[in-house]
């Protein structure tokens, strides 16, 4: 906001902030023109999606709106983070406009804020490391008592019956595992998170981790918007709940209708 004129003394010079209304904040939501806001803070994101580390899509899916509470929680290092966000800046909201679009619910929106400030204060986002040691190496047991089932009792029914068993539990443990690694929340830093991750989802489930985050993070900015949300999308006659969604999908399947018709070409000899 504005700096108030009675409590400064002395006037600073600088260049005066640029103020925007939500109304033209949602007009930059397109491919062409893109911008979002960050408490208050304007930024053009046109040419920083293709270079954001998160992805283009994450970033891309809150062009025109507040994306304040993603940023909060997709970022662990946020005062790194605003350093190089300095550059994308172009100005803030106007003094009259509401923090966020106002079609927002604002209650619902300050208990989420009021919730995740007491998590926070619990010191619930803090990860046990000895608890996920040993989650790791109970998976690798169970992983190796597959193998050995095998190799010592052989291949028939009841082993091989055994062997699915313990694989399947593995797998499943494997799953939630690497879901947590995968948002950077059992490490304090980046890097060993990925790692990690790397190692579960790559090595014991054989799952790219690039594919996954690409993917599950989409989900975790916009959950069931379908369009945003691939976990909707990529099953949309199961999930097709809802008089508005389900009217989406009929247009949708009548484009794809247009695209398989195709014009007949009739060749005639003369």
């Amino acid at each position: 906001m504005a700096p108030d004129p009675v409590a400064a003394k002395t006037p600073v010079q600088g260049p005066t902030p640029r103020y925007f209304t939500w109304d033209e904040v949602a007009q930059r939501s397109g491919c062409e023109e893109r911008w979002l806001v960050i408490d208050r803070k304007v930024y053009d994101i046109s040419e920083f999606t293709r270079r954001h580390p998160g992805g283009s899509r994450v970033i891309s899916h809150y062009a025109g709106q507040d994306a304040t509470d993603p940023f909060v929680a997709f970022h662990s290092n946020k005062g790194l983070v605003k350093k190089y966000m300095n550059s994308l800046l172009i100005g803030e909201l106007s003094p009259e406009q509401p923090s966020f679009e106002p079609t927002k619910n604002k209650e619902l929106t300050d208990e989420f804020r009021e919730l995740r400030a007491t998590v926070e204060q619990m010191g619930l986002m803090k990860a046990n490391h000895v608890f996920f040691l040993l989650y790791l190496l109970h998976i690798l047991l169970l992983d190796g008592a597959a193998w050995l089932t095998l190799w010592i009792f052989g291949t028939s029914f009841l082993p091989f019956l055994l062997c699915a068993v313990l694989l399947t539990a593995a797998q499943i443990q494997a799953g939630w595992l690497q879901h947590d690694l995968g948002h950077l929340s059992v490490f304090s830093t980046s890097k060993w998170n990925h790692l990690v991750h790397h190692f579960v989802i790559g090595h014991l489930k054989g799952v790219p981790a690039s594919w996954w985050n690409h993917m599950h993070f989409q989900h975790h900015a916009k959950p069931n918007c379908f369009g945003k949300d691939p976990d909707i999308n990529m099953h949309p006659f199961f999930f097709a709940l809802g008089k508005i969604l389900s009217v989406e999908l009929g247009k949708q399947k009548k484009k794809r209708k247009k695209k398989k018709k195709k014009p007949k070409i009739h060749s005639y000899k003369g």
